[in-house]
């Protein structure tokens, strides 16, 4: 997928345009999907497409007669050096020195924005996240909801859309009832309740209170809620985790929220009355069974602060409501929707991303409860930028697993090593380079790039399309892989090749590519939320 946003300084996007010209000469304005491809052999050129195959049933002409006429073409362009047919009808392109030197001095103008988007008018996003209940620590689980959710927002703020990250949690209900009793029981030694928490974050909780053993149930679950609030905010913090808004499900009674959402969602037609219970018909809407709203005694059901926290979301002002949930509230999907649907609203307009399990392996997990642990267990064992990384390395669809021993060794074999060293030696080139008084301006007007510098090039170019389809697809893996695979570049660029050249146009591009390399790795890293040190 390309970028084809004019707002974005894109090299790889103006050479798409120049192809879509030239496929529009002969088509007189049809123009179907252009795809260019990085080829796996050098010797096939820089860049490959098979557009002439696509347009041979719209022309009907043979693929390879199309593919001669659009090389004839496009070999005029100032971008393209040469053109070659080859195969049924493939076009390979190497790429004009000019390009090169072309694209590199647009990513270096650009800087730390090359990619970014403009903000998009009239688009509001809300990133609802994490959300656990506060009546306990957080585990692996949502940690792995914090990393993911905070680089969608990352990157849907890169794309140009305004973000709000909030945090939902439900401070309201039975199990918040049996959180404030199972402070109070550890306060006062005695045994919880069944069916409370035992966990050890409870006892610190309990002893963090200023209260008289005699003070009411509400004091010791208001404060406790309040004090765990806390503790969860502290550690998604150390995770460089924040959040713009904090709801509160008890608010959203208390303020009438879920009895004026009722009310508009019966307003729509939607609400009926069946067993003594109020209903909301969800099934019209494609889910799997009504919901109930209010059970037979009055009480208010979950649904009920679902749906008026619903109807607050877009009541604020978003334009999309963005929910990262786990795995086992898959169901929610159709129900969240049907729900907004029932306001009045658009169903499209509620995406629900969910996120499959995450455990861990290796010898550092030590004496801890199987493949549960804490977040704070997980940053404080492999640190913050290992446990980013590892976290979003691979697609929130997939379930993961963390090798904690993998993820602390100071080898090419640990990725996140790998990457943070590529940023750490270019900017050691760059001091030494400023040492010795060997910088120089500009790109090198006649130098001409060399294999190892042609690849990195065209791989920093491909920056602005990764980071469009990353926040397209809500896939911050396609971030890490990228970086991965531009160290991996770096690294072949600086073994093959001497970056501090004697002949100084030589040495001006090649340390202008090293800059470009390393403020592309800045760049990606920041977008996953892991840092880019300039010393390893």
């Amino acid at each position: 997928m390309l970028c084809h946003d004019s707002r974005v300084i894109d090299p790889v996007a103006d050479l798409h345009a120049a192809l879509t010209s030239a496929v529009v000469g002969l088509t007189g304005g049809d123009v179907p999907q252009i795809g260019l491809e990085r080829p796996g052999n050098p010797e096939h050129g820089d860049y490959a497409t098979s557009v002439a195959m696509r347009l041979a049933p719209l022309l009907d002409k043979p693929p390879r007669e199309i593919a001669q006429e659009l090389a004839t073409i496009v070999e005029g362009f100032p971008a393209i050096a040469s053109v070659e047919v080859a195969g049924p009808g493939f076009l390979n392109l190497r790429l004009s020195d000019d390009w090169y030197r072309g694209a590199l001095t647009a990513m270096l103008t650009a800087g730390s924005d090359f990619g970014r988007h403009a903000p998009v008018a009239g688009v509001e996003t809300l990133v609802e996240f994490v959300s656990a209940n506060p009546t306990g620590d957080l585990t692996i689980g949502s940690a792995r909801n914090a990393a993911y959710g905070d680089c969608v927002s990352r990157l849907l703020d890169f794309a140009g859309q305004t973000v709000t990250r909030e945090y939902y949690f439900n401070d309201a209900g039975n199990q918040i009832n049996l959180f404030g009793q199972s402070v109070r029981a550890r306060r006062l030694g005695e045994e919880i309740p069944e069916g409370g928490y035992p966990g050890a974050e409870i006892v610190e909780v309990a002893n963090a209170l200023d209260l008289p053993d005699d003070a009411p149930l509400d004091d010791w679950t208001t404060q406790g809620v309040a004090v765990m609030i806390e503790r969860i905010r502290s550690g998604l913090e150390r995770m460089r985790v924040t959040f713009d808004l904090w709801t509160s499900e008890q608010t959203l009674h208390s303020s009438g929220a879920v009895t004026a959402a009722i009310d508009r969602a019966r307003s729509e037609g939607h609400v009926f009355e069946q067993d003594d219970a109020t209903w909301l018909r969800t099934t019209t809407f494609g889910d799997d069974k009504d919901r109930v709203l209010l059970k037979a005694d009055g009480e208010t059901t979950y649904f009920a602060a679902d749906l008026a926290y619903i109807d607050l979301k877009f009541k604020r002002g978003a334009t999309r409501a963005i929910y990262v949930l786990g795995a086992d509230h898959h169901g929610y999907i159709q129900r969240l929707k049907a729900g907004a649907v029932c306001l009045g609203l658009d169903a499209e307009a509620v995406e629900v991303l969910i996120y499959q399990l995450v455990t861990v392996s290796g010898e550092r997990m030590g004496k801890r409860r199987g493949n549960v642990i804490i977040l704070d267990e997980l940053t404080e064992a492999i640190g913050v930028d290992a446990a980013r990384y590892f976290l979003v390395e691979r697609s929130h669809d997939q379930m993961l697993d963390i090798d904690l021993d993998l993820a602390v060794e100071t080898s090419s074999k640990n990725p996140v090593f790998y990457v943070q060293y590529a940023h750490a030696r270019c900017q050691s080139i760059l001091r030494k380079a400023a040492e010795e008084g060997l910088e120089v301006a500009g790109v090198g007007p006649t130098h001409v790039p060399e294999g190892p510098e042609r690849t990195l090039v065209r791989r920093l170019a491909e920056w602005p399309d990764i980071a469009a389809t990353a926040a397209d697809l809500r896939a911050p893996h396609r971030i890490v892989s990228w970086v991965h695979e531009l160290a991996a570049d770096f690294h072949a660029f600086h073994h093959d090749l001497h970056v501090l050249h004697e002949d100084a146009g030589t040495r001006a591009f090649r340390l202008s590519t090293v800059r470009a390399t390393g403020e592309a790795l800045t760049r990606g890293l920041g977008l996953i939320g892991v840092n880019a040190p300039d010393r390893m």
